[in-house]
């Protein structure tokens, strides 16, 4: 017999329809497999899709509403536009989920709450903007500047020697590669089959490269612009929120970023699906035995997220 299951489109980290980074979210009865959501996900052909599986209102309430997010090919623990997008779709259309402007998503990396502005004048219109708060960093191996320019297509003076190229983790694992400017990112030609081979044998999954540039007039004097690209095998990532966090949590922790200073990062240009960011993260410092010792914490992505269609998956 047939199924019919409700889904939504949305593009995230913009306010503009058709740009941004577009997230696919299907309502899930629970009837499910791990198979068929893989399928379904195959089926959109967007960089991931997200399944959500509505529980009793007090486990929601304790642990949050059940979300899992599969790429084309995989499963992922943790991904950032879809966490970002699908919050922003229940508080739209299940304002039960809500608690203090907040929406928590039980994810299979753990809860992760998205907390979004209040608008007193119409809570349901679009586009909503949002902040998640991410998993505090786990920093893992540098990386070797040259063999990073090897497989990139950069060289080695593109890459700020001040900071190193280092594996972050609040989730997902990426190598962030700070730039001495956003200048370099129109050469940047990942080598995929040996960039993934040599990051996978490190823990990390792709290379996250990002350098400084002039902000614009609108941002105002005091907010720091950067661009950043993410490519992978099969094309390039208009928006990727999880490896934002990582990289803010770098660039904190190095100090080129304040403690809980905002950061402007425009991706997706090269491709012509611009998207904003807006990250932030703070560093504690505190005093044991051995000294002062230095925390990267409350690592936090925002931006706007914008329903394009919506219609139902017809399934045997």
């Amino acid at each position: 017999m047939e199924r019919a299951l409700d889904y939504f489109v949305l593009d995230v980290f913009t306010a503009t329809r058709l740009q941004g980074n577009p997230l696919a979210v299907v309502l899930n009865p629970g009837t499910l497999t791990t198979e068929l959501m893989q399928a379904i996900a195959r089926e959109t052909n967007l960089s991931e899709t997200t399944f959500i599986e509505r529980r009793l209102p007090e486990i929601e309430q304790r642990e949050g509403v059940r979300v899992r997010i599969f790429t084309t090919e995989e499963e992922l623990p943790f991904a950032g536009h879809p966490t970002l997008g699908t919050a922003s779709l229940l508080r739209t259309i299940a304002p039960e989920c809500v608690i203090r402007n907040s929406v928590t998503l039980a994810l299979n990396v753990g809860p992760v709450t998205v907390r979004f502005e209040p608008n007193s004048e119409d809570a349901l219109a679009w586009p909503v903007q949002g902040e998640m708060t991410q998993r505090d960093p786990e920093f893992g191996e540098a990386l070797d500047p040259k063999e990073v320019a090897e497989l990139t297509g950069l060289t080695v003076e593109d890459f700020d020697p001040d900071q190193p190229i280092q594996i972050v983790s609040t989730g997902t694992a990426f190598a962030i590669a700070p730039l001495c400017s956003a200048n370099a990112l129109a050469r940047l030609r990942v080598r995929q089959d040996e960039a993934t081979a040599y990051l996978r044998a490190r823990g990390a999954r792709w290379f996250y490269v990002l350098g400084p540039e002039q902000s614009p007039a609108s941002a105002g004097p005091s907010q720091p612009s950067w661009r950043a690209r993410m490519q992978f095998n099969g094309g390039e990532d208009p928006a990727t929120g999880s490896a934002a966090g990582c990289a803010i949590s770098h660039l904190v922790r190095c100090g080129t970023v304040a403690s809980n200073e905002t950061l402007h990062v425009r991706q997706g240009v090269e491709i012509k699906r611009p998207s904003d960011l807006y990250l932030a993260a703070c560093l504690d410092q505190n005093r044991d035995l051995s000294g002062f010792t230095s925390k990267v914490t409350n690592v936090r992505v925002g931006g706007s997220t914008i329903l394009v269609a919506k219609g139902q998956l017809f399934l045997p």
